[in-house]
Formats: structure tokens, C-alpha cells, sequence
């Protein structure tokens, strides 16, 4: 098992690539291994392949648990947030005002992000929880 400790939400190109891992460690198997020593290699590989996946979007929702908690938790990092990169716009550190896209930027990021992130988690945990 690999896994690379990021947490750039705002990467799109890691994102994607994550995406596609993700499709590639959960996609049905298409071939039959020749020998009982491939199959075994095969299933070795693609229980790696699952758990090093699992573990990045692991990671993931780890920085954005906060978007899954409690309203009250999730406003008191939001308001961190965006006092945060309101700072920065006004010490010309950023080129936008977060108060001009704050709102439809929170509506994507729960939209395109979170809740997808969330479905994934949610349905692994079903399957490990079958395992048992």
C-alpha cells in the first residue's frame, strides 16, 4: 500500500487523477488470470490498489470533515476561512474578494467536492462492513 499525503482540494489535475484510481480500483475485472499464483498476485494487487485509494480520499475528507459536520462546525471554519483569504485579498496577497463568489463557490465545492467524496466513503465502508 502507497499513498501520497496531499490535500490540495484546489488541485483539479490531482483531483482527476484520484477520480480515475479510484474507477480503476473499483472497476470489475475484465480478465482471468492463467494460473492460481496470477490470481493470487492479481487479488494481492488490487486489494493494494483499493487500500492506497481509500487512504488518499481518506485524507481528503480529513481536511474538509469539517463541510460533513455540524452546522456550527462547519460556519465557525468557514468564517476562519474566508477571514483568511479576505486578509489576503485586502494585503494584495489574492486577486479576488472572496465575498464576491463566496456563496456559488461553497454551493460548487459541496456540490462537485464534498458530496461526492462522501458517497465514495460512505460506500466503501458499506463494503468493508460486508467483510467482516
Amino acid at each position: 500500500v502507497n499513498s501520497v499525503m496531499a490535500t490540495d482540494v484546489m488541485d483539479k489535475e490531482l483531483k482527476n487523477l484520484r477520480n480515475v484510481r479510484w474507477d480503476r480500483a473499483f472497476a470489475p475485472s475484465s480478465t482471468k488470470p492463467e494460473s492460481p499464483e496470477a490470481a493470487a498476485a492479481a487479488a494481492r494487487d488490487n486489494v493494494n490498489r483499493k487500500a492506497t485509494i481509500v487512504i488518499e480520499h481518506l485524507i481528503q475528507a480529513s481536511d474538509v470533515a469539517h463541510t460533513m459536520q455540524h452546522w456550527h462546525v462547519y460556519r465557525k471554519w468557514n468564517a476562519k476561512l474566508f477571514t483568511e483569504m479576505t486578509l489576503a485579498y485586502r494585503e494584495g496577497r489574492a486577486d479576488t474578494d472572496p465575498a464576491t463568489f463566496w456563496y456559488d463557490g461553497e454551493l460548487g465545492f459541496l456540490d462537485f467536492y464534498i458530496i461526492p467524496l462522501a458517497k465514495k466513503i460512505k460506500g466503501v465502508w458499506g463494503l468493508w462492513g460486508l467483510q467482516r
